[in-house]
């Protein structure tokens, strides 16, 4: 299933460029704004590619799934979150911050690109957490409550990560609470996809 590449594939781009690009702090800069500068084709190509794997994952999964609840709503949701990144690929993060190098700290100004950019993250991030609860459904139907407790906790932390990082400004709390909510969410999507690729095999 290709979405299982789509999670390790971003996080190792993601973190790849977060520690070699100068002026970028992990503590303060939310991932996507490495876009911008003159490598940010990179973590647009990133943005891009991951949509399409998450989507060729929401896609295996609706054929897995079928029949039973869940079989059409989480993948449904799940494509959702692939589509939104494509757009946020396609639609950079305007600069902010201090990044890239020359950006003004206290930058407020929002272009058009960054609108849609901010609408798009905020439709694919509802999207991913209502699939969470939609598949922690599933999994209790399949009496898999270790796999339905995941699912419901990496839904209620994701959206408290996002409304912290939205709320915070560039807040060290905020976008580290946000980046460990982020990485809990390819961890649960990756494993969830493993999960129901393996039960296919036996």
């Amino acid at each position: 299933m290709l979405g299982l590449l789509a999670g390790p594939g971003y996080v190792v781009v993601s973190l790849t460029q977060a520690l070699t690009r100068e002026g970028f702090d992990l503590t303060r800069h939310a991932w996507s704004l490495l876009a911008n500068g003159d490598l940010g084709w990179i973590q647009m190509t990133n943005l891009i590619i991951t949509g399409l794997l998450v989507i060729a994952g929401a896609l295996g999964l609706r054929r897995i799934l079928r029949p039973g609840i869940g079989s059409t709503w989480p993948p449904r949701l799940l494509a959702g979150y692939g589509l939104s990144m494509i757009a946020a690929g396609i639609f950079r993060a305007d600069p902010a911050l201090g990044f890239p190098v020359g950006t003004p700290a206290d930058a407020a100004t929002m272009s058009w690109h960054g609108l849609l950019h901010f609408g798009a993250g905020a439709i694919g991030f509802s999207c991913l957490a209502a699939a969470c609860f939609g598949l922690a459904r599933r999994f209790t139907a399949d009496r898999r409550r270790g796999w339905a407790a995941f699912s419901r906790t990496t839904g209620v932390l994701f959206l408290a990560g996002f409304v912290a990082m939205a709320a915070g400004g560039g807040h060290v709390a905020a976008n580290l609470a946000f980046t460990a909510a982020m990485l809990l969410a390819w961890a649960w999507l990756s494993s969830t996809m493993w999960h129901h690729r393996s039960s296919t095999t036996h």
